[in-house]
């Protein structure tokens, strides 16, 4: 009996001891999962193929969206900042549709798993506008449910949302679809106009055209005012905002830009230095 006894005495404490130790690393995994960083949904990868890694490298930095500039050379949509850096490997789908499509598949239906808000992604139009358009539009559909759609008037959200910008004359070809898998960038020209946030979603302009402040002093008052108020107009009609050409050399002059920019509550910061920017914005929640 005594025997029969302590190898249970020992069973008991095995389980116990197992339990202990299995515990902890049960709970560190919960908190892991509960603990990781959402993504940066104002961060723009501006110019985001000139990385190392084009798309993964912002992905890996948590940013919610993305720009590709595209030159049409044949039938193909080839990724590059100048004519002379085009290469035929590096493709709008080698890139970035493929791998996004792929992304999604693994985390079941968005980019940023258990996150279902779209990333954006900004494709700048580098030839003419209409037929480098209705070329793109031809691959876009190739990948079905990835993109937000307009259709007939309504919008179906999708892991990525594809936004037009670059090349002006692209508009024409949108406008006239019912259905069409990408969305228009607009200028400040376009602010307050009849075109709905259905087809111009995004308000895009160059900050130097538009305040003379580059962050150094203060900001002037009638510059602030003006930015706030660019900001509620578009916001009132549901559209977005981002300002390109913005300070982007590590300091406080870049700090204090982008702090102005998230007090005046601006959707998109721009930035070439991933790693600055995902820095800033946490230090900045």
């Amino acid at each position: 009996m005594a025997l029969t006894t302590r190898r249970r005495a020992l069973t008991t404490l095995g389980a116990a001891l197992a339990g202990t130790v299995a515990l902890p690393a049960a709970s560190a995994l919960a908190g892991e999962q509960r603990h990781r960083p959402r993504p940066l949904w104002r961060a723009h990868a501006h110019n985001d193929y000139e990385h190392p890694r084009p798309l993964l490298d912002a992905l890996d930095h948590r940013f919610g969206s993305v720009e590709a500039d595209i030159f049409l050379v044949g039938d193909q949509l080839l990724v590059a900042h100048d004519p002379v850096d085009l290469d035929p490997a590096r493709t709008l789908e080698s890139l970035y549709l493929d791998p996004l499509a792929a992304r999604v598949r693994s985390n079941h239906g968005s980019v940023y798993r258990r996150h279902r808000r779209p990333l954006q992604l900004l494709i700048d139009i580098k030839t003419e506008g209409s037929s480098t358009y209705l070329e793109l539009d031809r691959h876009l559909r190739r990948y079905k449910h990835l993109f937000t759609t307009y259709v007939h008037g309504r919008v179906l959200p999708g892991a990525v949302t594809a936004v037009i910008s670059g090349d002006r004359a692209a508009r024409t070809p949108m406008e006239a679809q019912t259905v069409r898998r990408a969305f228009y960038d607009g200028r400040l020209a376009d602010l307050g106009t009849s075109a709905p946030a259905s087809f111009v979603p995004l308000i895009s302009d160059n900050w130097t055209l538009n305040f003379t402040w580059r962050g150094v002093g203060a900001f002037p008052d009638t510059e602030r005012q003006k930015l706030r108020t660019i900001v509620r107009t578009a916001h009132a009609r549901g559209q977005r905002v981002r300002f390109w050409a913005t300070p982007d050399v590590a300091g406080p002059a870049r700090d204090a830009l982008w702090a102005e920019l998230l007090a005046a509550d601006v959707d998109h910061l721009n930035t070439d230095d991933l790693a600055g920017l995902e820095a800033f914005l946490d230090a900045h929640r």
